[in-house]
């Protein structure tokens, strides 16, 4: 089977590195990928958003398979023009429809979604440019800190925390009238602020059945001890110590299952990864956000522990199947550790030359923004590596990553020492 995957991240070079292990691969190609998935499948140089570009890979290369990485491509429809295209409708997509997309595209959406079908989440409002002074009155009404969300999509970016309530105003005015995060914030959701310690849970739908992912819990701020800016993800660590059987049993029955079934009640059809943003309140698993694609860092620690051929789940999944199969899971921890550009997530330099990874044992090294020049790889990107390991709990996994990291450099390499500080 002809696999073609979007995207040129992380996230990719996991799912390629999994699916070239497979005995149904046939050809794997990615669009456009990096220097590491160069390594074990072909690159394209396809914009994923030029839709007539991807079609023409897909019909030129006979794909059988698409698997969508990031979000983007789905919020703009490119399910569906798969689905509207005559030479293109048989091709199985992993990665839900333009509607089923809101649930990352639109906050507003995924919270209304979450309330129809008694999802755990926290209470909120949401506000125009119109609606400012109403947004105003509703801030006086909460407790800090204020939780403000750009609505759309803003590359992980969109939400601030605040402690005081003219600050928050002021935040909310510029979102609002200045659009500080362009079109994402035409409107922004507020809501109150839930106290407790995330993780991320996963699951693989057709719609109707679903098969649940090993959980992870990403590392999103730039500095150690969770400070400074947001990022894309600075590292993660699989399983969550603190998700015992009793919580996973409550995320389960209360989340997951909520959610599929709120999926068919619906008539939403959906076809991909479910990403729970959870938070552990007292115990109890409340929803912060919904993504519709398999997180990045998540996926370079959830996709190493899955020991079943993950080409045989994506082709049950898309021929609505996955009732038949069965998922194995790899009982070793793992844990990610990203490396970063000098100045990221602000303003840094691409281009610096990769040396040592030929240094590198017992850690997979995932790319995340690289490429080839002259038989070098360079940096690409924000985020560079992702270096994963294995262990016998994440404190382990961590020491073999970080022994490998110090064989790795690259000039402004940065990193954080504290992965699992908080666990």
């Amino acid at each position: 089977m002809n696999v073609l995957i979007i995207g040129s991240g992380g996230r990719e070079h996991a799912f390629a590195w999994k699916l070239a292990q497979s005995p149904k691969i046939g050809n794997l190609f990615v669009a456009p990928g990096n220097a590491g998935t160069a390594s074990i499948a072909t690159n394209l140089a396809v914009d994923m958003l030029d839709f007539q570009a991807v079609k023409k890979a897909v019909l030129q290369h006979q794909i059988n398979l698409v698997l969508v990485g990031p979000e983007i491509p789905l919020v703009a429809g490119i399910h569906d023009y798969f689905l509207s295209d005559k030479e293109l409708k048989h091709i199985a997509v992993i990665g839900p429809q333009q509607y089923a997309a809101q649930l990352e595209g639109s906050k507003e959406f995924a919270k209304e979604f979450m309330m129809r079908h008694q999802i755990p989440t926290a209470a909120y409002q949401s506000f125009t440019v119109e609606q400012l002074q109403e947004g105003f009155s509703f801030l006086e009404t909460l407790s800090p800190p204020y939780v403000l969300k750009a609505d759309g999509l803003a590359a992980g970016k969109g939400v601030v925390i605040l402690e005081d309530l003219h600050d928050a105003k002021e935040e909310l005015k510029s979102m609002l009238q200045d659009q500080k995060f362009g079109a994402a914030s035409r409107k922004v959701v507020i809501e109150e602020f839930l106290a407790g310690i995330e993780m991320s849970s996963f699951v693989l739908t057709d719609g109707k059945n679903y098969v649940t992912l090993p959980n992870a819990k990403d590392y999103k701020r730039i500095g150690e001890n969770d400070k400074g800016l947001n990022t894309g993800g600075m590292g993660a660590v699989s399983p969550v110590s603190f998700a015992n059987d009793d919580f996973l049993l409550k995320v389960e029955e209360r989340v997951i299952k909520r959610t599929i079934n709120g999926l068919k009640q619906d008539n939403i059809p959906f076809v991909g990864f479910v990403f729970f943003g959870l938070i552990n309140v007292d115990g109890n698993p409340m929803v912060i956000e919904y993504n519709v694609r398999m997180g990045d860092p998540e996926t370079e620690v959830v996709i190493p522990r899955i020991k079943s051929d993950f080409l045989e789940l994506l082709i049950a999944a898309s021929e609505q199947k996955l009732d038949q199969v069965s998922i194995e899971i790899d009982n070793r921890a793992a844990a990610t550790v990203m490396l970063v550009s000098g100045g990221y997530p602000e303003s840094y330099q691409n281009g610096k030359e990769i040396t040592g990874l030929e240094k590198v044992t017992n850690s997979i090294v995932f790319h995340a923004g690289t490429k080839n020049l002259d038989d070098k790889i360079l940096t690409h990107g924000g985020r560079v590596l992702a270096i994963t390991s294995y262990g016998a709990d994440f404190n382990d996994a961590l020491r073999t990553s970080y022994k490998n990291i110090s064989k790795i450099d690259f000039e402004g390499m940065y990193y954080r020492t504290d992965i699992g500080f908080d666990l």
